[in-house]
């Protein structure tokens, strides 16, 4: 119990500096461009750009499983279960992703969305690339006031391509992912 509290501590510590230190840095958009937003490939992801007077507030890094479910003819998607990190190379935890979809800092802060659009993944063998709009907000930190969600650079993820041995299997596929957060410029 000490050690997971002492885990949230140096969680919320490194999040405040990686929020203090990224979100003055970030530039205001410029007619129409945002140069901190992913890279999409075009024309296929078009619709996953976020509408103009939204900017980039924050950018995570995710590695979990995407969760399917046998339903005796199909595998279906149950949830996301991943970590988000500050870097890519999935040191200094920040915070989690899990079914509605949710992702939620270890500051306290979360962000509820719904899919709003997605394309297939540049790599066949990877989830879809999606834009979320964020349906609800709570407490403080980085995701307080989020509007969109780009989920891309996925790997793996997808459900698996056997089916089942029986009804109510659960089948968990490994998964990496980037994650962009966007706020209205307002």
């Amino acid at each position: 119990m000490r050690d997971m509290k002492i885990k949230s501590v140096i969680g919320l510590v490194i999040l405040l500096i990686v929020a203090g230190v990224a979100l003055p840095s970030i530039p205001a958009a410029r007619a129409g461009e945002n140069n901190d937003a992913p890279v999409l490939p075009s024309p296929t992801c078009d619709d996953l750009r976020v509408p103009l007077g939204n900017e980039v507030a924050f950018h995570a890094y995710a590695r979990g499983v995407q969760i399917y479910r046998w339903n005796g003819s199909s595998w279906v998607f149950v949830a996301p279960d991943a970590r988000l990190f500050a870097d890519p190379n999935y040191q200094a935890e920040i915070g989690i992703h899990y079914a509605g979809p949710t992702w939620e800092s270890y500051s306290g802060g979360k962000v509820r969305a719904s899919r709003v659009a997605g394309c297939p993944s540049p790599d066949p063998t990877a989830i879809d690339w999606l834009k979320l709009r964020a349906v609800e907000t709570a407490g403080p930190g980085v995701f307080s006031s989020v509007t969109y969600i780009q989920r891309v650079n996925t790997t793996g993820g997808k459900a698996p391509t056997t089916p089942g041995s029986s009804v109510g299997e659960v089948a968990d596929a490994p998964y990496t992912a980037e994650y962009y957060f966007y706020r209205s410029e307002d």
